[in-house]
């Protein structure tokens, strides 16, 4: 179903930190950046299917609980071994007090 979907409240998601959000039987990751800015990406890593919102966020980065490959969640791009598959990133506008993602 494409469309805006109604992921969380925006203050659901702590500063730099990630949330888990699911739709659809789909696995998304909802961020918040320093700069108050959000942003969203597939929920699992592309290297073992690991929920990333279990993993660690820091400096634009999340990084996978399992075998710490790093993900740039504001790109989508894969930062190293043992990733080597990119993140697919998601349109996200706040409006509200509501986080909201565009799901193709």
């Amino acid at each position: 179903m494409a469309g805006w979907i109604e992921a969380c409240g925006a203050d659901d998601v702590d500063e730099e930190d990630v949330i888990r959000f699911d739709h659809e039987g789909r696995t998304f990751a909802i961020y918040r950046s320093p700069d108050d800015e959000y942003f969203a990406t597939d929920g699992l890593c592309t290297h073992e299917k690991i929920h990333l919102a279990d993993g660690l966020v820091m400096d634009d980065i999340i990084e996978c609980p399992k075998h710490n490959g790093r993900f740039n969640y504001k790109t989508g791009q894969a930062k190293g071994a043992p990733v080597c598959v990119n993140l697919k990133t998601y349109p996200v506008k706040v409006e509200g007090g509501q986080v909201f993602v565009q799901i193709d």
